[in-house]
């Protein structure tokens, strides 16, 4: 057997095992050392430019988008209105309710707290944050792509940004602001309409009291008319029967009494629940000074007036505003969105950037139709609702117009004419009743008409008072002074026209 060695310039091979030699293990050793070195460079470098991105992105959170101007209209229209009625998010101090004092702390204590009056006013909050979240981009995405064999071939970390199509943002904010105003409006009527419930509630209370001392007053005119009566009867002049009658009067006055005493709870319920108070909370005491609500009616162009303040109008062109922004918005589903994005392969030698765009195909016109045919339906429906709302203001403005008309005349005949005769006639019958010139029967009946004119007399001025409150509040739309309310409506975005 012959050995022999040979030398390479790989390494050393023998003839006898056909493996290699130890100088050959060490130098592949180092050659894989190497290869291993270079690549967890790679990995390491991958690793870093990962990690870089990622707390550049973690960074961005300062960013801010551009306020569109409705935004900016209507963050300025909530601070003006938080600084009165939420001051730092908290319920401003109430105003004392005592008997003494005047009703304008009655109204603004109901109007701090009404819980309905909070309710939309944190609606209108939420309305307006709404606008910043329409306008703004979509959030950036971070992506990550490897290739994966026996090891890490690639990795590819990369940032990806949606841009919607050009215009679709703009509107998508203006169908915000647009709610934003429909939402204030509303809050403005809530405001109104709390105010018009403590007024019902007080002028109801008012003219209780007004009621119940009418009915005393003619029971008491009912007991001298038994007494005389008795005195009558024993005389010889009438009989038992007068007396009686006198009797039954005076048991039914006395349940007519009990029944408006009665009634106090309810309309005490009544007032403490329109100044926002809980059940287990104290009933405060009723204003004992009567205020009526302030307001000429003979002022020219009092309905244009009307029109022009309704909260509940300003709020049906609110929606009307918002219905055209939305078909502005559909026949923007013509227009593609885009996607940008940049990739990196941090493992390559050098970095091999790819960048990255797609857009979206509107190929299914039949759904971009129904888009626009609908929000073509919304906006007729919008137009329809603020044209009845239209129509019903006119007709609750000449109902509650006639309604104050005819109180005024009706107050003006019973106090002028028919209660100072009503009185003389009784005292007439009264001195022929004792002198036995008038019956019982004609007794009693000036009584009761003088009782009924009386109560006539107060359901006049509830009506009157009631008509002027809600014509004032309402219809018109003129807030209580004090209010937490804008002093000019809110100012309207420019009617956008059709796009075709």
């Amino acid at each position: 057997m012959v050995n022999f060695s040979s030398t390479g310039t790989d390494g050393i091979w023998s003839t006898q095992t056909g493996l290699p030699s130890r100088e050959e293990h060490r130098r592949k050793a180092e050659r894989i050392s190497s290869v291993k070195s270079h690549s967890q460079g790679h990995e390491i470098r991958a690793l870093t430019f990962s990690a870089g991105l990622c707390v550049m992105l973690l960074s961005l959170p300062a960013c801010k988008g551009i306020p569109s101007q409705g935004e900016r209209q209507a963050r300025g229209s909530l601070r003006n209105v938080t600084d009165a009625y939420r001051p730092q998010d908290k319920r401003p101090s109430l105003p004392p309710l005592q008997a003494g004092a005047g009703l304008s702390n009655y109204l603004a204590f109901a109007i701090l707290n009404q819980p309905q009056v909070e309710a939309a006013y944190y609606d209108w909050v939420a309305s307006v944050q709404r606008i910043t979240v329409e306008r703004s981009l979509p959030d950036p995405r971070l992506t990550f792509e490897s290739d994966i064999a026996d090891a890490v071939m690639s990795l590819m970390p990369g940032l990806m940004m949606d841009f919607p199509g050009p215009g679709k943002l703009k509107w998508a904010a203006n169908v915000a602001s647009a709610e934003s105003q429909a939402k204030y409006f509303t809050f403005e009527s809530t405001v109104l309409q709390s105010a018009f419930a403590l007024k019902k509630a007080y002028y109801q209370l008012h003219f209780l009291e007004a009621r119940i001392a009418v009915n005393n007053q003619t029971l008491d005119l009912v007991r001298d008319l038994e007494r005389l009566a008795r005195a009558q009867n024993e005389a010889g002049k009438v009989t038992l029967q007068d007396v009686l009658r006198a009797q039954i009067e005076q048991d039914r006055l006395t349940t007519e009494i009990n029944n408006l005493e009665d009634s106090r709870n309810l309309l005490l319920a009544q007032f403490k629940a329109a100044l926002g108070l809980e059940p287990n909370q104290t009933t405060p005491p009723v204003p004992n000074r009567f205020e009526s609500t302030p307001l000429d009616l003979t002022a020219e162009r009092l309905f244009e007036t009307a029109l022009a303040r309704n909260p509940r109008l300003k709020a049906m062109q609110a929606e009307v505003q918002r219905a055209e922004a939305s078909l502005r918005l559909a026949y923007k589903a013509r227009v593609p969105d885009f996607t940008v994005g940049l990739q990196a392969d941090a493992k390559a030698s050098p970095v091999i950037y790819t960048p990255q765009v797609a857009i979206t195909l509107p190929i299914w016109r039949d759904k971009i139709a129904a888009q626009i045919a609908a929000a073509q339906a919304g906006k007729r429906a919008a137009e329809a609702r603020l044209t009845s709302e239209q129509i019903l203001l006119a007709v609750d403005f000449a109902e509650k117009s006639f309604m104050f008309r005819e109180a005024s005349r009706n107050l003006a005949l019973l106090q002028n004419q028919l209660l100072p005769k009503a009185t003389q006639a009784l005292q007439v019958a009264r001195a022929g009743y004792a002198g036995g010139t008038v019956d019982y029967i004609n007794f009693i009946d000036s009584e009761r008409a003088l009782l009924g004119f009386q109560l006539n007399e107060v359901e006049a001025r509830i009506q009157r008072e009631l008509a002027l409150a809600e014509l004032s509040l309402i219809i018109l739309g003129v807030p209580p002074s004090g209010a937490p309310l804008l002093s000019a409506p809110v100012a309207s975005q420019e009617t956008p026209q059709r796009q075709r």
